[in-house]
């Protein structure tokens, strides 16, 4: 049985020796899924997730977590069909046509970037805690040019440097919990709660489990969508796994696991302890937590984990983001420079351009006000969503043709299929259309309907005859020897 190919021009830059080392290995892979879940959108974004929703917060990680649950299904089933570079933007190019893989692939380098450099910023922030007599440019440069050459020695080493970040941030969010719980079992003295005692009931005492209404519930998913963002990065490594069609539905089908620990627990137990309209009045609800065990070194454990999490989530983001840039040359959809690839397998072009993108965000966030946080995470949220909108659609048109032209089932399928992925394309469009109705997220889809337009535009001058023209996914597993996973 034949499986279907996609004739990119991969196949001919892997016979010159531009082809993508494969060094992602099973334990590289599952930490990656599990730490993509943990990061600014669960340490700071989800205090003002709380602040909208209340209570009723844990009810919107639920459904978002759901929906993103079925986008990498959808993903998954690609991926393990189709283990290429630049994964999603070349799905989208195949079965949707050339400009909705050049769009796909540069809204996703655009959301890497936005939220890089946020990432980057924080880092710095992070690193004045302990060091406030240094310059926080100086931190950004030094991250930057840290992170930029782990990137450019091998995927392998990006791959260990990620499994230990993971690692770190799985171990306190679990420490987290076991200490929440024990607040709450034991009944310690947090000595941040107004005197609230602490307990289930807090979830409901302070004005119902839905305090500012169903208004309020919709509102965080602005919030919550961009907490999930930069997930599908698991698709990204189909090209560079030893083994895509063992790892890479083992790390998706980790997804619900993920998100009822990481966020639903976390949260609910957070809520528990502290009446939810204080949580994040007081510094960090983590801290409050190491402070309620009596742990005076709280401060400092905390600001370890989120240094931890910002340098995971800049590693991720230039991986990520390099790798799409790398699927999209390969297209003729971005400068044949970024399909070079080093001695060590590596494309170091999209690492360099990803490092200058985050030094110019440093200038950038030295002139923009500290509270920028909701005008960033919605800014990300919609270039996230778009994104898994496209995902979803690339899938749809997927399984039409594998119907159309009787071509094998695929192996890691989409459950439920397909009222599941119907449900979740208007549950996306839901989320778009919630990003203009509250004012404080309104700018997210001007900047983001302005993105568009530029990359229309972009298209029809300097993608030559209007782009490549539909072609054929080829498994790069069978153009290079595979390495036994461990």
């Amino acid at each position: 049985m034949q499986q279907t190919k996609l004739a990119t021009e991969s196949s001919v830059l892997q016979a010159a020796g531009t082809a993508l080392s494969r060094g992602l290995n099973v334990r590289h892979i599952r930490f990656m899924a599990l730490g993509s879940a943990i990061g600014t959108g669960l340490f700071y974004g989800s205090a003002s997730a709380i602040q909208k929703a209340g209570p009723a917060v844990l009810l919107a990680y639920i459904i978002g977590g759901a929906a993103v649950f079925m986008v990498m299904r959808a993903l998954g089933e690609m991926a393990v069909r189709h283990p290429v570079s630049g994964s999603f933007g070349q799905y989208a190019s195949k079965y949707l046509g050339p400009f909705a893989g050049f769009v796909t692939g540069w809204t996703y380098v655009f959301e890497m970037a936005i939220v890089a450099i946020a990432d980057v910023t924080a880092f710095s922030i992070y690193m004045g805690f302990w060091f406030p007599q240094v310059d926080r440019w100086i931190w950004v440069l030094a991250i930057i040019l840290f992170l930029g050459a782990m990137n450019l020695l091998s995927v392998r080493v990006f791959g260990e440097l990620e499994f230990w970040f993971s690692l770190i941030k799985v171990v306190a969010i679990i420490a987290m919990i076991v200490g929440g719980a024990a607040i709450i079992v034991f009944g310690f003295q947090t000595g941040d709660g107004g005197g609230v005692a602490p307990g289930l009931g807090n979830l409901v005492n302070h004005g119902g489990l839905f305090p500012n209404g169903f208004e309020g519930l919709l509102a965080a998913f602005a919030v919550v969508m961009f907490a999930f963002g930069g997930i599908e990065t698991i698709g990204i490594t189909a090209g560079e796994a030893t083994n895509p069609k063992k790892v890479i539905p083992q790390a998706v089908n980790t997804v619900p696991v993920r998100v009822l620990l990481f966020y639903v627990l976390t949260l609910g137990v957070l809520m528990s302890i502290f009446p939810w309209n204080e949580i994040g009045s007081s510094g960090s609800p983590f801290v409050q937590i190491f402070d309620g065990l009596g742990i005076p070194a709280a401060p400092h454990i905390l600001n370890a984990v989120v240094i931890t999490a910002a340098l995971s989530a800049i590693n991720s983001d230039i991986f990520g983001a390099g790798r799409i840039l790398f699927g999209l040359a390969q297209q003729g959809h971005a400068p044949k420079s970024f399909s070079k690839i080093s001695r060590h397998g590596v494309p170091w072009m999209t690492v360099v351009m990803m490092g200058g993108i985050l030094l110019v965000g440093v200038v950038l966030n030295a002139v923009i006000p500290e509270d920028v946080f909701v005008l960033i995470a919605s800014i990300a949220t919609f270039a996230t969503v778009w994104v898994w909108v496209m995902i979803l659609a690339s899938h749809v048109a997927m399984k039409r043709e594998i119907k159309r032209k009787g071509l094998p089932a695929s192996e890691f399928g989409s459950p439920l299929w397909p009222f599941a992925s119907i449900l979740t394309m208007a549950f996306m469009a839901m989320v778009i259309v919630i990003l203009g109705v509250f004012e404080d997220t309104r700018i997210a889809l001007y900047v983001g309907g302005t993105w568009l337009v530029l990359l229309f535009v972009a298209y029809k001058l300097w993608v030559r005859g209007g782009g490549l023209r539909r072609a054929e996914l080829v498994d790069e597993t069978a153009q290079m020897p595979m390495v036994k996973a461990r």
